[in-house]
């Protein structure tokens, strides 16, 4: 039988507004909230958490926990771990996994896995292929987060390249439509230019001029004009340009829109200065840009042109990473660093704690329709996180959860821990340790 849990003295970042009081969870749930709430019982664990900041816990709309089928990087299990200890308490989870979740059985074998295995809430996104649209229609959109498209490179037949199935796509689903937008024959081009002057070793340096803000605009704007067309609702993952933000609009309410956007970490945090020091472990895809770029995405983050924040967590060994530029693979881990790095960007007077709530709890599920989750509301899920501001820790190989064991964060020190995290009522992260406590579910969605 679940504990009941008191917390005590909270300051409750929620809907825009910061409120001091208690909030009582009972079971899964969170039962009541109040200035002061005093309960006799001699079950009830009580938390004083003594003014330290409480709020949603994060939904992450795009991770890629590698299973089944490249489990040497991440699994499940490991990488949900992180996620609690990053705030994180639902993730969304991407079908580029080996076999590609690209059918109804295999996308079902892989709520199997998370069943048994998963720390955190979960859902995984159905990947769209150039020949699977009759699975697509199979798809029940009440009980899977949503679709997937590769419009640019990506691993296996994953890429989505033909504009009639595109547009046969757009036009048959009711889904949530994501899609990773880059250009390939502009990648190409670009790509076949370094590799004739440099060979494999081609500066990482480089790697935005490769995947450069034209491949990104190019394919953004290509599938904006196809959603228009045919009324599709299409949700665009990581924007890493500056340009593409003028092709958003902050004029109605976010679940009025049809056309969202979202923002990830890396390309809020580094910019093309960096790869001197970090090299390959910020070559992601789309390619970190300028810090011009970076402060663009800012801009439209903040006046509500991006809806959502989220991570692209892609995980890789550092034995990959260390290859040279041609076949050191893209992508990094960042799930346990989400929360404290956007609590960084609070204290460095560039986001407000309500802001991060909004884009990071509050809209992923507007825009999912992800049932009582994201708020802290009475009759929601108790999926919380306890967060102190002034408590510094530096990140290193020996407080580092992801199975890839690194991060492009190590040698950071942020200014905010995580203190504890709970999913569905259950305490399942506390200062630095992960409980044994598998209370993840399937998420769920209002359609």
């Amino acid at each position: 039988m679940k504990q009941n849990i008191l917390i005590k003295n909270a300051k409750i970042v929620n809907e825009g507004k910061i409120v001091e009081g208690d909030i009582l969870i009972e079971g899964d749930y969170i039962k009541k909230i109040d200035t002061s709430i005093s309960v006799k019982s001699a079950d009830m664990n009580v938390i004083d958490v003594e003014g330290n900041y409480v709020l949603p816990g994060m939904i992450d709309d795009q991770v890629h926990f590698r299973e089944p089928g490249l489990t040497h990087k991440a699994n499940i299990e490991t990488e949900s771990k992180a996620a609690l200890a990053g705030g994180i308490t639902s993730f969304i989870e991407m079908p580029n996994t080996n076999p590609q979740t690209t059918t109804v059985d295999k996308l079902e074998e892989k709520f199997a896995i998370a069943a048994q295995s998963s720390y955190a809430n979960y859902s995984f996104m159905f990947g769209g292929t150039n020949d699977n649209l009759e699975e697509i229609l199979k798809v029940n959109p009440k009980t899977v987060a949503g679709l997937k498209l590769f419009l640019g490179s990506s691993t296996g037949n994953m890429l989505v390249d033909d504009p009639k199935v595109i547009e046969k796509i757009f036009s048959s689903t009711d889904m949530v439509i994501s899609v990773h937008c880059e250009d390939e024959a502009t990648i190409k081009d670009n790509f076949a230019k370094y590799k004739a002057e440099y060979g494999d070793d081609i500066p990482m340096d480089k790697h935005p001029l490769i995947r450069s803000e034209e491949a990104c605009y190019l394919s953004s704007s290509k599938a904006i004009e196809l959603a228009r067309k045919t009324g599709a609702r299409l949700h665009v993952f990581h924007l890493s340009t500056g340009k593409e933000t003028k092709l958003f609009s902050n004029k109605i309410p976010l679940k009025d829109k049809k056309i969202t956007a979202e923002v990830c970490i890396h390309h809020l945090w580094f910019s093309d200065e960096d790869y001197a020091k970090k090299g390959s472990h910020i070559k992601w895809n789309p390619a970190v840009k300028t810090s011009k770029d970076r402060d663009q995405l800012w801009k439209a983050l903040l006046d509500d042109r991006i809806d959502v924040i989220a991570t692209d967590h892609a995980p890789h060994t550092l034995e990959e990473k260390s290859n040279p530029y041609t076949s050191a693979p893209s992508g990094g881990p960042l799930v346990q660093h989400a929360l404290v790095a956007l609590l960084e960007c609070y204290h460095q007077g560039k986001i407000k704690l309500e802001k991060i709530v909004e884009k990071a709890c509050h809209n992923p599920a507007i825009l999912f329709n992800v049932e009582k989750r994201g708020y802290i509301r009475e009759g929601y899920y108790a999926d919380l996180v306890i967060a102190d501001l002034n408590s510094p820790w530096t990140v290193n190989k020996s407080n580092i959860l992801y199975k890839c064991g690194w991060s492009p964060f190590e040698g950071n020190t942020f200014k905010s821990r995580i203190t504890h995290t709970f999913v569905n009522g259950q305490l399942a992260y506390n200062n630095f340790k992960v409980l044994n406590v598998k209370a993840g579910q399937r998420l769920t969605f209002n359609r």
